[in-house]
């Protein structure tokens, strides 16, 4: 049995989550890659206990990078999810890392 902490492995604070957040209320996390839309909708009400509206998700590609001088290889892929939330006030998600 999975936890919720299983299915939703950290928050996405880049420039734009953090904007997009402000502007329309939505969270962006980084997920598990097995884990599908209801149960990121269950995970997220029952951690921050707001009601959930809309979760999109997607599958960011893996990324070449370099390693030392002569060997290279590629970055993992992930799974992100982004969440749209009913609230009044946007949820400050950096104060509740």
């Amino acid at each position: 049995m999975r936890t919720v902490y299983d299915i939703i492995i950290r928050p996405v604070l880049t420039e734009k989550a953090v904007k997009d957040n402000e502007k329309n209320n939505t969270l962006t996390f980084e997920v598990a890659m097995d884990a599908n839309k209801i149960e990121i909708r269950k995970a997220v009400e029952e951690i921050f206990g707001v009601k959930v509206e809309e979760v999109r998700t997607l599958i960011v590609k893996p990324k070449p990078k370099r390693f030392g001088f002569r060997s290279s290889g590629f970055k993992k892929a992930w799974k992100k999810a982004i969440v749209r939330v009913k609230s009044e006030k946007p949820i400050n998600i950096a104060e509740l890392v």
